[in-house]
């Protein structure tokens, strides 16, 4: 059995994982009000892709490709790779911070669903903790809130599809190497949005800046990913679980620097709301299998 030996560093690893993401996003924010959003998505894989071969490839081998329950692992990255792009949409259209918060949805009710199809029974508090974070995103999305209609509802496809993306990786968990599902998830979205760059590549031509905003994404997100999993190899996942909304923060932060955006109060009183949901939720909850 490995020993968990490292909790700080597993921490650190951890926060910078998030600030990856953020970043990720608000690049991708960026990039989608210029350019197409499956150009930007395109990109984005595939340089994850290049990436994971350059560096793990020699050392990782034939890994890379090794599954046992191929076709769960396909479409865990297929729900990654819908995701990406509904996400995309959500931000061509809307703000970073409440498009991030809409989408920690997503954590509650993997716990809730986790219920249906893995067998693991949630307490009343699960129940109780996800539908007060329902609330906050009502909060969020009220109607006063100027936030573009169709840009929610993009954020709430990504919502359906991480949900089945986390359960996924919960299930392959026990069976798949770490670094197959990441190298299947880069795979699947570079070809499934590579195919489309012949008609998806149009518009300005990418000054110096924008054109390592581009290749930044792949980078960040490979990055961030490979950290998110060596966290846990350094620090037990009930420490690291009430982190993941740290993410919502950084987003804030970074929106306001970058887009000068602030949401209002009741937005942010629904991020509030979201947080310490979802903070509950992981901190608290004990999945008994039946």
């Amino acid at each position: 059995m490995n020993k968990v030996s490292h909790p700080f560093q597993g921490v650190l690893l951890f926060v910078s994982a998030l600030f990856l993401f953020a970043c990720m996003d608000t690049t991708t924010k960026y990039l989608v009000t210029h350019y197409n959003v499956l150009l930007v998505i395109a990109i984005r894989y595939i340089t994850h892709c290049i990436l994971m071969i350059v560096l793990l490839a020699p050392s990782q081998g034939m890994k890379l490709l090794q599954t046992k329950r191929t076709g769960l692992v396909i479409v865990r990255g297929t729900s990654l790779a819908i995701a990406s792009l509904f996400m995309g949409l959500a931000l061509q259209r809307m703000p970073v911070a409440e498009t991030t918060a809409i989408v920690f949805l997503g954590p509650m009710l993997v716990v809730l669903f986790a219920g249906f199809f893995l067998g693991e029974r949630i307490r009343l508090f699960g129940w109780v903790a996800a539908v007060i974070g329902f609330l906050g995103v009502l909060l969020i999305v009220h109607p006063d809130s100027g936030l573009d209609t169709t840009g929610t509802i993009y954020a709430f496809v990504v919502v359906g599809a991480l949900v089945v993306y986390q359960l996924l990786s919960r299930v392959l968990v026990t069976t798949e190497l770490t670094v197959a599902m990441l190298f299947y998830s880069a795979f699947i979205g570079s070809v499934a949005y590579g195919i489309f760059l012949p008609w998806s590549w149009y518009g300005p031509t990418p000054s110096l800046w924008e054109a390592l905003l581009f290749l930044s994404m792949g980078m960040t997100g490979g990055i961030g990913h490979f950290l998110y999993t060596a966290a846990y190899r350094h620090s037990p996942a009930s420490l690291l679980a009430p982190m993941n909304y740290l993410q919502l923060i950084w987003a804030g932060v970074l929106g306001w620097l970058v887009f000068n955006h602030v949401p209002d109060t009741l937005s942010m009183v629904g991020m509030c709301i979201i947080i310490m949901s979802g903070a509950i939720i992981a901190i608290k909850s004990r999945p008994i299998k039946f």
